[in-house]
């Protein structure tokens, strides 16, 4: 059974003048998910998340919780995160935080007693009296991660949440968003570190000049991609190639050689024209990395 599809992005599209900035976008994020949003600068990530938050209004489309068009007061449970920095930086750390969460409908107790916790959870109990301005750019990232989460929201928007932080944060904020998602909050965030998004991420959209050009689980993007062996041939001539339609040598390091085969194009054919030339030591598959996948799919959306 799957999970159930918590937020629904259906046919959204914004222009700005001749400019459209998403183009009938949909897809959904699960209850319980970590939803990697990727895409090239431009592409529409933000301006998707933009009209999640009703920030702006889409000119055509619609943008459900739970079944129902997303109004004012469900949009009040989503903790965003923006790429910019959005808090005050003259006003103190916890002060801020427990500010938020008052606007967020929060006794002031317990608004107080939460931003205790996400400082201490982010290692900043030290600073809470300090002024935002004051903090290196690392930690002023942890304190907007915090302001996202101080109200204990139902849903959770982060534009590049991962920017600066060094790998200690970035550890704490990918098991942060992980303990979010095991509790059954949808999580959907934008990030360039493709390796970050592929290791974190449950499922994973592509978008490119504001369309979804491809959405799932990595290993689903890999299905419809082509395969990769890595063969070593040491008795081979240096320049052998198995002369077999469909099958490219891509790299070549030593005895160790590389191929790419066509779908549809038997790997046994390819393990058996190496054995012509002597031993093989080695014919591995190789999966290919988000960022392999990414650049496939965007070089296809543009052809």
């Amino acid at each position: 059974m799957q999970p159930e599809r918590a937020l629904e992005i259906e046919g959204v599209t914004k222009h700005f003048g001749d400019v459209t900035a998403v183009n009938d976008l949909g897809f959904d994020v699960r209850a319980g998910e970590l939803f990697g949003f990727v895409g090239r600068n431009g592409a529409g990530k933000t301006t998707t998340m933009r009209v999640v938050l009703g920030v702006l209004a889409p000119d055509a489309g619609t943008v459900r919780w739970l079944g129902v068009p997303l109004a004012f007061e469900a949009r009040r449970r989503i903790g965003y995160m923006p790429e910019e920095r959005g808090l005050y930086p003259r006003m103190r750390v916890a002060e801020q935080l427990a500010y938020l969460g008052e606007l967020h409908g929060m006794a002031g107790r317990d608004a107080r007693a939460a931003a205790t916790a996400w400082l201490d959870r982010f290692g900043l109990a030290e600073r809470r009296d300090a002024e935002l301005q004051a903090l290196s750019m690392g930690n002023q990232q942890r304190v907007q991660l915090a302001a996202a989460l101080v109200f204990d929201p139902e849903i959770l928007v982060l534009d590049e949440p991962f920017a600066g932080l060094d790998p200690v944060a970035v550890d704490v904020m990918a098991e942060v968003l992980r303990e979010r998602a095991d509790a059954g909050v949808p999580v959907i965030f934008s990030s360039h570190e493709l390796d970050l998004v592929e290791r974190l991420c449950d499922r994973v959209g592509i978008v490119e000049h504001g369309r979804m050009v491809a959405c799932g689980a990595v290993a689903e993007l890999r299905a419809g991609g082509l395969e990769r062996r890595w063969l070593e041939v040491p008795a081979a001539p240096e320049a052998w190639e198995p002369g077999i339609p469909g099958v490219r040598l891509l790299q070549a390091d030593g005895a160790r050689r590389l191929f790419e085969l066509d779908q549809g194009v038997d790997d046994q054919a390819l393990l058996q024209a190496a054995l012509t030339t002597g031993p093989v030591r080695e014919f591995e598959r190789v999966e290919p990395s988000l960022g392999e996948l990414f650049r496939t799919v965007i070089g296809e959306a543009a052809a």
